[in-house]
Parts: C-alpha cells; structure tokens; sequence
C-alpha cells in the first residue's frame, strides 16, 4: 500500500483550473484538448503531481452541479493518467471524486476537508487514495464573512483535529491524509502570513501538509496596484522555498518552473550545510 510519502523536498502540485471563471487562469484550459495538453507541459516542467478542478473556488465564485464538474474533469483525468501523468482531481464533491478515482486520479484534493458532503469520508476510505483535508468554514460565497480567529494558527489546528477525528470514524487510513492550511479560504492577509511563519504548529499534527499560496490575493500587496496575478509567481517561488524549509509535502502552484529554481536554491543549500 502507497502512503502519503514525507520528502525532504516538497513535490510539486500543478495547477489545472478547467474552468471558465478560475481567478487566474479562468478560460485558458477550459476546452478538453488545450486542458490535456497543459497538464501535460505541467508535467514536463516539473510537476510531480497535476490537480485536474473543474469548479472555481475563487471568492464569490457559484457552485456547479457534480455532472458538469465531471464533464470537465473525467476526459482530461483518464487522458492524462494514460500519458503516466500523476493526477489528483480537486474537487468538494463525494461523487466526482469517485469518478476521478476509476478515472485514474491517485489523490483526492478537497477543499472543505470533508464539510461540503457528507459522503466523501466514505469515498476516501472506499478508495484507499491519498487525501488532502483543507481547513474550510463556508463556501466561496460565505467565506469571506467567516474569518474571525481567536488565534489563527491554534484555531486551524484545533478544526483540522477535529477533521482527522471524524474521517477516522468513517475509516480513513491516517496514514493517507494530508492537511492544508487552506490560505486565503476565510482567511485575512495577516492569517495567511501567521500560518506561514507558524507550520511547525500544522505539522506537529503527525501528518504531511501541503501549502497552496500561488496567486492569491494576500501576495498582491507586494506589487503594483494593477499588476495582473501571474506577477505573483516570484512571491509564490519564495514562499514554496519557505516551505521546504518547514518540511511540507507539496506546494500546489500555477508557475512550475518557477518554483523548480526556488526549490533547486534550497536543495542547494542544504547539501552546503553539509560536510
């Protein structure tokens, strides 16, 4: 049995938005044959893992059936895993996930951790597949209402135990999980900035974590007022350097080569420190 591995440097996650209304690249993929094919220039750039999603969770973004969302995503999966890419479907939705896994897809990305439906811990356990449990509070629409923390680090945390507990009950494997911070989901800048500094305090929970800051908005105060997201991808590299450091799992990004290099510098240095 394939666990969730625990690396010295993060794999990298790319990202595949088939999608019209993604906050970053909404449109460009959203056809079947342009979508394959970026999955896989993903891949060849680096990309040890493509996160196929087929519904924005971008702020304000409406929900979309799970028949729609598997009639972006399913083609694109079963393309891609017969050209040996590795695929994880991202995805709120028990059923698509179900699908992506006969599809091909060997992790299951949800968002809500679990809370959107109340059958993917059943999913999870049935297919056996690596599971990314984000911490959530509320869909796209509601979020940004929902970001009111005591301590942004202790509450994440203390939600995403709670999480684990659950799912164990529905018996998921621990030793398939992964946790995600879920930066800029019901999150202020300063809370996306305090998870960063603090993921010693995720990680301690026992399980490998994945970090997903590319493009988002809390990155956009470190540049021009006008300047477009892909402008965020140097800050991205930087951060996905910062988590390698912290020893995550994986960093879920748009831009893979830019953060080829970032993690090239890191293992760089620590063969320096070697001696």
């Amino acid at each position: 049995m394939r666990r969730a591995p625990r690396v010295t440097v993060p794999q990298i996650m790319g990202i595949l938005n088939v999608t019209p209304d993604s906050f970053s690249d909404g449109g460009q993929f959203e056809h079947v044959d342009a979508a394959i094919a970026r999955g896989i220039e993903l891949r060849n750039n680096g990309a040890d893992v493509v996160d196929v999603g087929g519904e924005s969770t971008r702020p304000g973004a409406e929900r979309v059936s799970p028949a729609l969302e598997q009639q972006r995503v399913i083609p694109v999966i079963e393309a891609l895993t017969a050209e040996g890419v590795t695929v994880s479907i991202d995805t709120m939705n028990a059923e698509t996930a179900l699908a992506a896994a006969k599809a091909g897809a060997s992790i299951i990305n949800d968002v809500s951790g679990g809370l959107a439906d109340p059958e993917m811990y059943r999913v999870v356990a049935e297919t056996d597949l690596i599971y990314i449990a984000m911490h959530w509070r509320g869909h796209s629409t509601e979020m940004d209402q929902l970001s009111q923390y005591d301590d942004v680090v202790a509450d994440v945390r203390s939600e995403l135990k709670a999480r684990l507990a659950e799912m164990m009950v529905w018996g998921v494997k621990p030793n398939r999980v992964v946790l995600d911070p879920g930066l800029g989901f019901a999150k202020k800048s300063r809370h996306n900035w305090a998870l960063l500094g603090r993921i010693d305090e995720l990680t301690s929970l026992g399980h490998p974590v994945l970090i997903g800051a590319s493009r988002k908005r809390f990155l956009a105060s470190m540049l021009p007022a006008d300047a477009p997201p892909a402008d965020r991808d140097l800050a991205t590299a930087v951060i996905s350097n910062v988590a390698a450091e912290a020893g995550v799992w994986a960093v879920r990004v748009h831009d893979v080569p830019s953060t080829q290099i970032a993690l090239s510098v890191y293992r760089a240095m620590q063969k320096g420190k070697k001696r």
